[in-house]
């Protein structure tokens, strides 16, 4: 199932492009908790039974996916922020679909 998400393939592949960047330990840890929030939260998420169940864990993916964008905006990291735009572009859609 998680292998067609797109959403959720674009999450990790967030994730992995994070890891090898550089900055204080704390923003470092911040940052990494940040983009896995996104990836478990479209994980569980994409196992709820009803679309208000689902809803409300893509609501908190694209929350810690705008955590994580104020963090590579101070981070000055452009590449990283674009896949972000990308990512944040898809969970809007999960989030205010019918």
């Amino acid at each position: 199932m998680l292998q067609n998400f797109r959403s959720y393939q674009l999450a990790v592949q967030l994730y992995k492009d994070c890891k090898p960047i550089k900055a204080q330990s704390h923003i470092k840890d911040q940052l990494s908790r940040a983009t896995l929030s996104v990836v478990l939260n479209l994980a569980e998420g994409s196992a709820k039974p009803t679309p208000k169940e689902r809803k409300r864990f893509y609501s908190i993916a694209l929350a810690s996916l705008r955590e994580t964008q104020a963090i590579l905006t101070l981070l000055e990291q452009q590449k990283e922020f674009t896949v972000s735009n990308d990512l944040g572009a898809m969970l809007y859609k999960l989030v205010h679909s019918k």
